[in-house]
């Protein structure tokens, strides 16, 4: 009867290990460079209203750890290099556009905001890849849920694998 229901809720794992990994490589690989090699991506650009465009928590690094260490995720759970790399590559763009949101509302890199911190970089690479990956909507709005939740207990418990709310 579950199975019947055309939205029915369910969470694609791999789907969910390939978020979790793109959205925590870049974090973990800064504390491990103690925050060296971190150019930011947006090379301070200002914009018109005098704010940079991302942020100087968005670096190079951090895009290039998340992109990798997807594709190697994307090894383990049988989608492969490519998919995977392509996954994180996309998570982190949804990333970015986040951090363009809360810079255009006035919050500072490292700023946390419920739900804009999450939703774009767990729903963007689900939806770009969602036919290559096998994704139904119910999988992926499940998904999407379930990696919001983790991210704010984590975030709340521990900074060092989520973002670190205020």
């Amino acid at each position: 009867m579950f199975n019947d229901f055309p939205l029915a809720w369910a969470v694609d794992l791999r789907a969910l290990f390939l978020t979790i990994v793109a959205n925590t490589a870049p974090v973990l690989l800064s504390r491990v460079l103690s925050g060296r090699s971190g150019h930011p991506i947006d090379g301070g650009l200002k914009l018109w209203d005098g704010r940079p465009l991302f942020g100087s928590h968005k670096t190079w690094r951090g895009l290039s750890a998340g992109i990798l260490f997807s594709g190697a995720a994307g090894i383990s759970v049988s989608v492969g290099f490519p998919a995977g790399a392509a996954f994180g590559a996309f998570a982190l763009a949804g990333d970015l556009f986040s951090s363009f949101i809360k810079r255009r509302l006035g919050r500072p890199s490292g700023a946390w905001i419920p739900f804009i911190d999450q939703v774009p970089e767990a729903l963007l690479p689900m939806l770009v890849l969602q036919h290559s990956l096998g994704l139904e909507r119910g999988s992926i709005l499940g998904t999407v849920a379930v990696f919001v939740v983790l991210d704010m207990i984590t975030s709340k418990i521990t900074p060092i694998i989520g973002h670190a709310p205020p």
